[in-house]
């Protein structure tokens, strides 16, 4: 599609990644068309995609483009990746539901997490429907803090490699539950996943992750209702002269700026990118930037507070090719000796000694190979609480700085002790941790809370807009609180949700 093609849709959705894949998914047979702008364009499929060195060493598939630190005043690459498709394309496929009470106000040790405008049973049929959609592997019962299910998962749990079996029964023993980790990859009878060990962290060679691409982009366009326009950059959006209404959105497509129009605009850009929008979209009715009246647009940025760990039994090989199949949730409501949440606890694709070598580049790399082959890696995630001093903003140049500080710190110090303990137990003499930065954002969310009241939040219940009728943001940015596991899921049932809302009301469709 051309830029000369752009008219005649009745809604425009500014990303393709979780959020804009799904929402072109739910609005594929509604009668209405729609336009889903990207602005990086499709991930080739090609030797790369399976390259240590190309992935991590590299970094082939992320983007040029630098982010300021506002602490240090430092630039560092953020983690996004401009495809069709999003960050799913890299991701590592993990589909959990939130926990009941993560849609709660809950206490932790360094504040509140504030409570949804809407509740778990709301999403609860959406995250059914986003499961069958993204093919998601899993099994109920295991989890102590699994909340209830109108259905069972559509697929069968990923197996155990025989490794991760034994540590996983291990564990077990040391009285906390390992359950199957909900997986979306396609292992279905005849499916295209070999079990790689190339799977989290990189693109998928044979498009067996279920991606936004994938699962609900393609199956959008097909029909013929859904368009896509890549290498379109969306750089502000144009209001009426009444600020009630988006009238169309500047793009720059290749180089030329276009003006398109539609009656309804959705932005899913990413909890950074969205807020960014909005930001530059500043008009005399609206100095502070689009839909902020409440001042809150960039506000609340949250990015969980992340620890890698990676433990090392020196004479027992881990030859496990697809690693990430189970989590530990015991400690995630809190424990017996400390009553705040603390996170969870979860496998990591397995680790490879170039993507040691990425963050050790003096170690040598015969020591790298060997810590590799008798490695288990874990990914250890505690919630970090909304903090409007945690924000996104913009420069005079339109580009992004983040103000980031860490918070709800002691929880996270005492879960990976936790899991540092259980390992060690578990018969794990060398364990190695690495705090993640400001650069590791690829669970980003908060920017654009909804919420009830527009004096405290950007959006309403259904992500749209207070202070524009036709302007919805679906992506991570909605989120008040952040919860402590992946987004993904909660992302994609709550698109299928506002896809339904927008039905149901004749805004589209």
């Amino acid at each position: 599609m051309s830029a000369s093609d752009l008219d005649d849709f009745d809604a425009i959705i500014i990303g393709s990644g979780a959020g804009g894949s799904t929402l072109a998914y739910g609005l594929r047979d509604s009668g209405a068309r729609v336009l889903v702008i990207e602005r990086g364009d499709f991930l080739p499929q090609e030797a790369e995609n399976w390259s240590v060195e190309a992935v991590f060493e590299h970094k082939r598939y992320k983007p040029a483009e630098k982010w300021q630190d506002a602490r240090t005043g430092g630039w560092f690459q953020p983690g996004v990746h401009y495809f069709v498709g999003g960050n799913t394309k890299v991701f590592g496929a993990a589909f959990p539901r939130f926990r009941r009470e993560d849609f709660e106000a809950l206490q932790h040790y360094e504040g509140v997490s504030p409570a949804w405008p809407i509740s778990y049973d709301d999403l609860e049929p959406y995250y059914a429907q986003a499961e069958r959609l993204y093919r998601v592997h899993g099994s109920v019962g295991q989890d102590p803090t699994e909340p209830a299910r109108s259905s069972p998962y559509p697929y069968p749990p990923v197996p155990h490699e025989p490794y991760v079996e034994t540590l996983a029964a291990s564990l077990a023993a040391l009285g906390v539950h390992p359950f199957d980790l909900p997986m979306g990859i396609d292992l279905r009878t005849g499916g295209a996943c070999i079990r790689c060990k190339t799977c989290d962290g990189f693109p998928c060679r044979v498009q067996a992750k279920s991606d936004a691409e994938v699962c609900a982009l393609r199956p959008a366009l097909q029909t013929g209702q859904v368009h896509l326009l890549t290498r379109a950059f969306a750089r502000r959006l144009l209001t009426d002269t009444t600020g009630t209404r988006v009238l169309a959105v500047e793009i720059d497509h290749r180089g030329a700026v276009v003006n398109i129009q539609a009656p309804t605009i959705i932005i899913s850009c990413g909890a950074v990118n969205s807020a960014a929008l909005l930001l530059r979209s500043a008009t005399e009715k609206h100095p502070a930037g689009l839909a902020n009246s409440s001042g809150l647009v960039g506000r609340n940025y949250m990015v969980h507070n992340n620890t890698a760990m990676t433990a090392v039994h020196p004479v027992r090989r881990n030859d496990t090719m697809f690693q990430k199949t189970f989590a530990i949730n015991d400690f995630y409501l809190g424990s017996d000796d400390w009553p705040h949440p603390m996170g969870n606890i979860q496998l990591l694709g397995k680790l490879q000694a170039g993507m040691l070598s990425a963050s050790g580049r003096m170690v040598p790399r015969p020591l790298l190979q060997w810590i590799a082959s008798r490695s288990v890696d874990f990914w250890i995630m505690s919630e970090d609480l909304p903090n409007p001093d945690n924000r996104v903003t913009v420069d005079g140049k339109g580009r992004i700085k983040v103000h980031w500080r860490p918070n709800n710190t002691a929880a996270h110090i005492r879960l990976v002790r936790n899991a540092r303990r259980l390992l060690r137990n578990a018969g794990y003499p060398f364990i190695a941790t690495q705090r993640m930065g400001i650069e590791t954002n690829s669970h980003q969310c908060g920017t654009l809370r909804f919420g009830h009241d527009p004096t405290t939040s950007v959006l309403d219940p259904y992500c749209r807009a207070h202070d524009l009728e036709n302007l919805f943001v679906v992506d991570g940015s909605f989120f008040p609180s952040s919860t402590a596991t992946n987004p993904a899921l909660t992302i994609t049932a709550q698109a299928l949700r506002v896809t339904d809302h927008l039905r149901r009301t004749g805004v589209v469709g």
